[in-house]
Formats: structure tokens, sequence, C-alpha cells
């Protein structure tokens, strides 16, 4: 006999926001990249460069490789500011992108 799960209305609000969610990460990558590109290509590789414009400034797909980059570390660190880093001011919603789309580069090595 087969059986099917048994959904209960919490299980499907948590399935609709699942499939909300998705398409929304995805969206915050696109941003992400397009604010990166603007505000942080100048020192940064943000793409699939070889190389940092700036020796000392790492490439983001490595920053995006650290374990210890997580959403929550990138967005501390986002929000604070670093003396070797001009002081960029970004958004709460610019935050999310700029860590959605560093965090997106993990899955692309």
């Amino acid at each position: 006999m087969k059986t099917t799960p048994n959904l209960t209305t919490p299980g499907l609000a948590a399935l609709g926001a699942l499939l909300v969610i998705a398409p929304a990460q995805a969206q915050d990558a696109v941003t992400g990249a397009q604010i990166v590109q603007s505000e942080c290509a100048v020192c940064h590789a943000v793409g699939g460069e070889a190389k940092s414009p700036e020796a000392k400034a790492p490439r983001f797909a490595d920053v995006a490789a650290l374990p210890s980059t997580t959403e929550l570390s990138l967005k501390v660190f986002l929000r604070s500011s670093h003396k070797n880093m001009p002081n960029i001011l970004l958004e709460p919603e610019e935050i999310d992108a700029v860590s959605a789309y560093i965090l997106g580069l993990r899955n692309k090595r």
C-alpha cells in the first residue's frame, strides 16, 4: 500500500515559504553581483578573475570557500568598518544581497 505524507496546514505553509525563498535568494545574488561589481571590483576579484586588482584584497571566491564564511559572518563583516578598506555603507537589503552573492560563489568552485 502506497501512502502519501500527511501535510498539515503548517507543513504546507513551510513548503510554500521555501518555494518563495529560493527565487528571492537568487534575486538577492543577482543584486549582490551588481553591488560588488560597482562597489568592490576596484580591489576584489568578484567574478572568475585569477587575482584581485589589489594584491591584499582576497578574491570573493576564496572568501566563500573559507569554512568560517557563513551568512552571519558576512553580514557582521559588512556592517563593520575595516582599517584596510574604504568605509562603504550598505543598506541592510544590500548587505543581504552581497552575502547571498558571495555564498553563491561557494557552489561554483
